[in-house]
């Protein structure tokens, strides 16, 4: 059996950085940190950090006052970081710039008098950031039909920013809808989405295209995850998202000569190995890499986390 393994995969900057975030928080402060929300959607990844010591809340009210706080990936409204600063919490703030950016895009189209669109997903805790960071009236779409049920005159001047792991061919469906109802729209061009959410769904639909079965290593709360299983679905290609090796089915390889693999942009690289070992328990496995995009982005740490923390001093033994 042949494994085409998709390029690229896995872990995207903002992820990185994130992760970073706490495990360099709990090297220079010490266990426990505590983050609000998983850091990112990888029940794998929050379990590491949580063993390393990470303590994860859904609210700031569980928080210990003093104890060192870190705002996950996805970001926060800003009557959360209202809260953390009213009651002193230290906070370290792992969202992705790249989300950072949509909050500033959103807040400058409202300062120019726009009416407000965001395109995304209820309930995503990225959406709920954004839509706390704006600070004016949002409206959420995610479909062309949500576009026709805006309660908004067609002449209103509006604007449009979007969740970073959605579809791009969803996204600019949506567009289309928003360009054809509104005379007056701004927004951003659908290049300026998530680098990383483009490349993985390039680099699945090139993958659909010679092999039999597409699985997607990710969480099922991962959105960019669920999204890539999507496309395969799309594609003609039976498609399974799975979490790591051990929810493999023995039954989806019946008559299967070419797995395609790849992995959401919060599921590290050693779960996609898990399931390559899965699939040698099944059968011969040819391992084969995908040409593809290379990533090479980093984004920088805090400024409170890039030097390193200090060195333990060692008691002498006296002897």
């Amino acid at each position: 059996m042949r494994v085409l393994m998709a390029q690229p995969r896995g872990f995207c900057a903002g992820v990185v950085r994130a992760i970073q975030i706490v495990e360099r928080s709990l090297e220079k402060f010490g266990a426990p940190v505590y983050v609000r929300h998983e850091i990112v959607h990888n029940r794998h990844v929050v379990e590491r950090l949580e063993r390393m010591g990470a303590v994860f809340v859904e609210d700031l009210q569980e928080i210990p006052d003093g104890a060192v706080t870190i705002f996950s990936a996805h970001g926060v409204a800003q009557s959360i970081i209202d809260e953390a600063i009213s009651r002193g919490l230290p906070v370290l703030d792992a969202t992705c710039p790249l989300v950072s950016k949509v909050h500033a895009q959103g807040k400058r189209y409202v300062t120019r008098g726009r009416t407000l669109i965001l395109i995304g997903h209820a309930g995503h805790p990225e959406v709920e950031g954004t839509m706390g960071q704006v600070g004016a009236p949002v409206h959420l779409v995610s479909s062309v039909e949500d576009v026709a049920r805006l309660e908004l005159p067609d002449n209103a001047a509006v604007a449009y920013v979007t969740q970073t792991t959605l579809s791009v061919d969803d996204t600019r469906g949506v567009i289309t809808a928003l360009e054809a109802r509104f005379s007056d729209l701004e927004g951003p061009d659908v290049s300026d989405i998530c680098y990383a959410t483009q490349h993985r769904q390039s680099a699945v639909r090139e993958l659909c295209e010679t092999v039999d079965l597409l699985l997607v290593v990710g969480s099922s709360n991962s959105s960019n995850s669920n999204r890539l299983r999507e496309i395969g679905v799309e594609q003609g290609v039976p498609s399974y998202l799975i979490a790591d090796g051990s929810e493999l089915d023995p039954a989806w390889l019946d008559g299967v000569q070419a797995v395609g693999l790849t992995a959401g942009a919060s599921a590290p690289e050693e779960l996609v190995l898990n399931v390559i070992e899965s699939l040698r328990r099944h059968s011969d496995v040819e391992v084969e890499q995908m040409d593809g995009v290379r990533e090479d982005i980093e984004f920088r740490l805090p400024p409170e986390l890039r030097t390193p923390a200090p060195r333990k001093a060692v008691a002498s033994s006296g002897r």
